[in-house]
């Protein structure tokens, strides 16, 4: 189970190309500005089963964005749908995190969560840092992790639409 707020079918702003964004709910971070802060309520949005967030993905057909909230606070449950998501459906995965690389790397329970990703958004939103003409992100402190080349070198990568 997870508790989402919303799903959004056919963004185009929370990766590349048309996507599956599923928000979900709570967040501890709580970033000065943060565009969605009524995503910080853990007890927001409603429950949903991996199945049915499943039905909806596969219906779709359509690569995934995690955002919310910060995913990585539904460990197991966010774990669990991006390994459903890449096995069952073979599709790209984005998650947008508060956590930066380097505080998840020390967490090995954090880490297990992000395997599987294909792209993380780390690092909390710094309003200070505020630049809407970025692609994907909404300060300059937030990097595009290509996480499999991170993994595979052991060396932080950053994503470029060429390595997708």
């Amino acid at each position: 189970m997870l508790r989402v707020l919303h799903i959004v079918e056919g963004t185009s702003v929370d990766g590349p190309g048309l996507r599956t964004s599923i928000y979900l709910a709570g967040c501890n971070h709580r970033c000065p500005g943060c565009h969605n802060p009524d995503s910080w309520d853990f007890k927001g949005g409603e429950e949903r089963t991996l199945d049915e967030l499943m039905q909806v993905i596969a219906y779709n057909e359509a690569p995934v964005t995690l955002s919310g909230g910060d995913p990585l606070l539904q460990p197991e449950g966010t774990r669990a749908l991006i390994h459903r998501i890449k096995t069952e459906l073979g599709y790209n995965v984005w998650c947008f995190t508060g956590f930066t690389w380097e505080e998840i790397e020390k967490d090995p329970k954090l880490l297990d969560v992000v395997r599987e990703l294909d792209v993380l958004v780390d690092g909390p939103f710094i309003q200070a840092q505020r630049d809407i003409s970025l692609h994907f992100r909404g300060s300059h402190n937030q990097r595009l992790i290509d996480v499999q080349r991170t993994l595979a070198t052991h060396h932080l990568t950053l994503w470029t639409p060429s390595t997708i």
